[in-house]
């Protein structure tokens, strides 16, 4: 996936296959952080300040993720959508494969080799939660097909705060 990435990505923008937790990061070195998918396999406290400590001051953080089902917190209406959803372009897409068009809504050949996660640690209103105690301003929304945004922006620091700060 990273090498199709590469490929699909501009010149400026360089795409980097590492451990997140393990490998190091540069404090303050880029201008956004993507993650897709990936989030909720991780210990969300500790990747949420390992990332923002490595976004350059006005850095986006965007992070796409599974949620837990949580149907007490008024997710019923989405996920009905979702499912409905999912059901009728399944079926767009079979129509598209059988009448020749279409190939590109087959599995890739890395299907089975992806991690599959069934039952995500934490709903959205959790991430929400965790998101917001950690990196204050954070915004958590739910997606309709099974996917929540995690979007936050680094704060740039006033001049008055960064010459306190190189004063102390």
């Amino acid at each position: 996936m990273i090498e199709a990435a590469r490929r699909m990505t501009p010149a400026k923008v360089t795409c980097i296959l590492s451990d997140v937790m393990r490998d190091p990061l540069p404090a303050e070195h880029y201008d956004a952080i993507v993650s897709v998918t990936a989030l909720h396999h991780l210990p969300l406290d500790d990747a949420l300040r390992r990332l923002s400590r490595a976004l350059r001051p006005g850095g986006v953080l965007v992070a796409v993720a599974l949620p837990r089902h949580d149907l007490v917190a008024r997710e019923l209406p989405t996920e009905l959508l979702a499912a409905t959803g999912h059901r009728v372009l399944g079926a767009a897409f079979a129509v598209l494969r059988a009448s020749g068009h279409g190939g590109w809504y087959r599995l890739g050949p890395s299907h089975a080799t992806m991690p599959k996660v069934l039952d995500p640690p934490l709903t959205t209103r959790q991430v929400r939660q965790h998101a917001t105690a950690t990196l204050p301003g954070a915004q958590v929304r739910r997606l309709i097909f099974w996917r929540y945004l995690l979007l936050w922006k680094r704060p740039i620091q006033t001049h008055t705060a960064a010459c306190r700060q190189r004063t102390a």
